[in-house]
């Protein structure tokens, strides 16, 4: 077993990794239940794992009542916000309680928002499921829905109490949810860790074909590194927490281009963006091309998109940017831009021409 502690004051709390974690859930869920019932908040795909939570839930004493919403992005929206904390309220939640969101990044953002906002904030607990929310989304405390506008527009910082990891529930997961998991990984090599990244081509391939040891070390190695960044910027207001978005403008601009559907993953949106953000730093004169043509074929190699083409995106410079004019770090007018010296030497720029990109992106598209 693993704990890793995100550092933050009274808000601090461990992020537990151990194999076989989810059939013992309850040794560390009792305690936080109070005697009282605990309300477990999944989607239709994560059954198997629902019932070995409950499970461990039923030997331990510990009552429950499972609400069961739908998979996919589209679950992060009001009606739903709207639905889930009506039903919170008729089971009774309290302020002292704490909700188990058991899925992945959809699950953790929704009820982490739905218990920011619960009778002025209670608690909640991450049993994350999938690749990418283990190694990014479950850590941190960001939570929220998407609008018509863009993703994640509307939230808030709220920190679980714990963070639950056990990599076995990945043995369930697709290849290509796996892979888009994967992307979050590598984007810690490519912050601030070479040697990070230099283990990831290594080792990439054999994590995503079940290699349990890499897997572990991974997840670890990610969380720890999430960690850190969180514990020097809660609340992203000295630019340090903003290097974990290192892809995303760029691959939200692509992800809103897909309408936010299966159509495009936030892993191979991530994975796309981080190609471009290289490829533009490359353009600029920032970073070595060669170290911009090693990211994208990396991608490559484990089967994630490494630009517009490879990510299905069919669309003008000036549609992507405008999809970019949405992005909820935008201010004065001004959109921050996560770029690259080279390889783990990414840094946050706030004085990019959005025209300069548009051109990038067409010149990208042809």
């Amino acid at each position: 077993m693993t704990t890793i502690q995100v550092s933050l004051g009274e808000r601090s709390y461990p992020v537990v990794i151990e194999s076989g974690l989810l059939s013992r859930a309850a040794d560390h869920l009792a305690p936080l239940a109070r005697g009282r019932r605990m309300a477990i908040v999944t989607d239709a795909n994560v059954a198997p794992h629902l019932d070995t939570l409950a499970r461990s839930l039923d030997t331990a004493g510990v009552a429950y009542e499972a609400i069961v919403l739908p998979p996919g992005e589209a679950t992060k929206s009001w009606a739903q916000l709207e639905a889930l904390t009506d039903r919170l309220l008729e089971l009774g939640v309290e302020r002292g309680d704490h909700v188990v969101a058991l899925g992945g990044g959809v699950i953790g953002d929704l009820v982490g928002f739905a218990t920011a906002i619960l009778k002025r904030g209670c608690g909640f607990v991450q049993i994350p499921t999938t690749l990418l929310a283990q190694v990014d989304s479950s850590v941190g405390g960001k939570t929220g829905i998407n609008a018509r506008a863009g993703k994640n527009l509307i939230g808030a910082f709220h920190q679980p109490a714990m963070v639950l990891i056990d990599p076995d529930v990945l043995d369930t997961l697709p290849r290509r949810d796996l892979a888009a998991g994967y992307a979050e990984v590598v984007k810690y090599g490519l912050i601030d860790d070479p040697d990070f990244f230099a283990w990831c081509e290594a080792n990439g391939a054999a994590l995503l074909a079940g290699d349990a040891s890499a897997r572990v070390y991974a997840i670890a190695h990610s969380v720890a590194a999430k960690a850190r960044i969180v514990g020097e910027d809660e609340f992203e207001t000295t630019g340090r927490r903003a290097l974990l978005n290192l892809g995303h403008t760029f691959g939200h601009a692509l992800e809103a281009e897909a309408g936010f559907s299966t159509r495009l993953l936030h892993g191979e949106g991530v994975a796309a963006g981080c190609a471009l953000a290289f490829a533009y730093s490359a353009d600029l004169g920032l970073c070595p091309r060669e170290d911009a043509d090693r990211v994208a074929a990396h991608w490559r190699s484990v089967g994630l998109p490494d630009g517009l083409a490879a990510a299905g995106i069919d669309a003008s410079g000036a549609t992507l940017v405008e999809h970019m004019r949405h992005d909820k770090k935008m201010s004065a007018g001004t959109l921050p831009f996560l770029l690259a010296r080279g390889i783990g030497r990414t840094y946050l720029d706030k004085t990019v021409d959005l025209a300069r990109v548009e051109a990038f992106l067409d010149a990208q598209a042809r």
